[in-house]
């Protein structure tokens, strides 16, 4: 198969499409951030076949010659490289600039310098803001309510304007908060999961707020997407989401997991983790309709069922003590 970079490749679905693609049968280069530990990410826990098949390249998306470098024979580039934490966007604005703008920015000029086949762009459903109809569908209006997501906006439309103006083989896929193994501990899921494991038979969670919706998707539900948008050639030029189509609160969920572990639940609301008032996106509920007309693609861990399901494997994997060690529950990380 024609060699296929993917950037973010040490992250948290990076790492997962990684595993898909050698899977495939793909050849694969993996982008991760340069650092002096020499440090994989994720790709550390990947199987010794996973590590042995793939092609390592350290750098960072903010290095035009670095990017030209890692883009330069490849046909197919899974562009996933980007500051996420929302809370850390209040504080560090400028770093989201340069890595998720201009990051975009080379790996779109790279590709059109270099004619590469296809560039599949991560987006956000952090874009759209608070619903204003619901379910939300492609052509809801942006409106971005952190500097994280307004410069998602700017990297997707960056993005979009070369296959515009170039005919860059783009396709901007808007994923709606994917959760599993090795996410974050800023994220809600991890961030319950962790303090229920480590509080014992406590119960005791701490929270910003818990009214909020989201459409949680599972992390191989939202890589086989990234995958079905890379070989659809009517893909080109859209943006298409990835979600569940099912909507639960934040509050609900915390319940769902403390459900499962079997401990009780006691939430206390810590104001370090709310988000600005005008900043919370109170809900995001995905129509994915056009993904699975477009793109042939329908999540497996879909509803209530899929969902519990999908908690039940990511639970399973943070309580394996090698991957419990990793986190720390007792400190907010943003």
């Amino acid at each position: 198969m024609p060699k296929v970079l993917v950037t973010g490749a040490g992250g948290f679905i990076g790492s997962h499409l990684v595993e898909q693609l050698v899977g495939q049968g793909a050849d694969v280069r993996a982008f991760v951030e340069y650092n002096s530990l020499g440090s994989w990410g994720w790709l550390e826990q990947s199987s010794a076949h996973v590590r042995d098949s793939i092609e390592i390249f350290s750098g960072d998306v903010r290095d035009s010659h670095a990017v030209r470098q890692a883009v330069q024979g490849c046909h197919t580039v899974f562009h996933l490289a980007a500051l996420i934490g929302i809370p850390y966007s209040y504080l560090a604005p400028e770093s989201y600039v340069d890595t998720n703008i201009t990051g975009t920015l080379n790996i779109v000029q790279a590709a059109t310098d270099f004619g590469v086949g296809r560039v599949v762009h991560t987006s956000t459903s952090e874009v759209y803001g608070t619903a204003q109809r619901v379910p939300i569908d492609e052509d809801h209006p942006l409106n971005p309510q952190s500097p994280y997501a307004a410069t998602k906006v700017g990297a997707d439309q960056i993005a979009l304007s070369y296959y515009r103006s170039f005919g860059t083989p783009v396709t901007v896929v808007r994923p709606f908060n994917t959760y599993g193994p090795r996410q974050s501990a800023r994220a809600v899921i991890p961030t319950v999961i962790t303090q229920l494991a480590a509080g014992g038979q406590a119960g005791s969670v701490k929270l910003g707020a818990t009214q909020p919706t989201r459409d949680f998707t599972y992390v191989g539900d939202t890589v086989d997407g990234f995958r079905a948008a890379a070989a659809c050639d009517a893909a080109l030029g859209e943006v298409v989401n990835l979600g569940t189509n099912f909507e639960i609160s934040i509050g609900d969920t915390a319940s769902l997991i403390a459900e499962i572990m079997g401990i009780p639940l006691h939430i206390e609301t810590e104001d370090q983790r709310l988000r600005p008032d005008a900043s919370e996106v109170e809900r995001l509920w995905c129509d994915n309709s056009k993904a699975i007309d477009l793109l042939g693609w329908a999540p497996a861990y879909s509803g209530y069922t899929g969902f519990r399901r999908g908690l039940s494997e990511t639970i399973d994997w943070f309580l394996r003590d090698e991957n419990h060690a990793g986190y720390k529950a007792e400190i907010y990380n943003v």
